[in-house]
Formats: C-alpha cells, sequence, structure tokens
C-alpha cells in the first residue's frame, strides 16, 4: 500500500495565498504523475493540476495563472502553490499518485485523505 500524506490547508482570506504539500511513503510504486484534485460541496470531484516525471503540467481553467503545480513526482513528492485564492476554491483538496505497483506492475492511483481549504470573501 502507498500511503499520500497531505499539509498546508486552512482558512484565509480571498486574495490570499496558500501551500499544499503531498509526500507518498509505503510499498514500492513506480510514480508516473502526481495531481492535485477539489471536491466542493454537492460537486464532484475535479481536477486542479497535475504533474508528470517529464515536468509538464495541466491546470484546470479555473486556476490558471493562479496556481502553480511542482514537485519531484519520481521521489514521491508534489506541492500546489495558490495565489489570489477565491471564494470559489473553497473545497476539500486531496492529493493523487498514479503509476505502477511493483512487483506486481498493476496500474493504480493512490489519494490521500483530503485537507480542507475554505477561502472567506
Amino acid at each position: 500500500q502507498v500511503q499520500l500524506v497531505e499539509s498546508g490547508g486552512g482558512l484565509v482570506q480571498a486574495g490570499g495565498s496558500l501551500r499544499l504539500s503531498c509526500t507518498a511513503s509505503g510499498s514500492p510504486f513506480s510514480i508516473n504523475n502526481m495531481g492535485w484534485y477539489r471536491q466542493a460541496s454537492g460537486h464532484q470531484r475535479e481536477l486542479v493540476a497535475r504533474i508528470s516525471n517529464g515536468g509538464s503540467t495541466d491546470y484546470a481553467d479555473s486556476v490558471k495563472g493562479r496556481f502553480t503545480i511542482s514537485g519531484r513526482t519520481a521521489q514521491g513528492t508534489v506541492y500546489l502553490q495558490m495565489d489570489s485564492l477565491k471564494p470559489e476554491d473553497t473545497a476539500v483538496y486531496y492529493c493523487s499518485a498514479h503509476g505502477i505497483t511493483i512487483p506486481t506492475m498493476r496500474q493504480m492511483t493512490y489519494w490521500g485523505q483530503g485537507t480542507q481549504i475554505t477561502v472567506s470573501s
């Protein structure tokens, strides 16, 4: 099993910044990409940002220009710098890691426990 531990959530005023961190540990796991998803109350979970081992990144249109994903995915660490936060960014944020289990060679996606971010207006 692979465990993902997130940190850095909390309460912030609109226009403020937060930085999320996520670290993977546990069973051997070849990570292809890591990412951040969020789920607001009454909504489905959605992709916020994702980074591959090669460093390529994807962002949701709603966060482009405000959020920056970074990290050493091969080592199991990923960060999300969130600037110019808006009340609509309020959600539970989840870290994810997708890759291949070792030695069983199965594709798996693991999830963190989630961290709440609340942006007040």
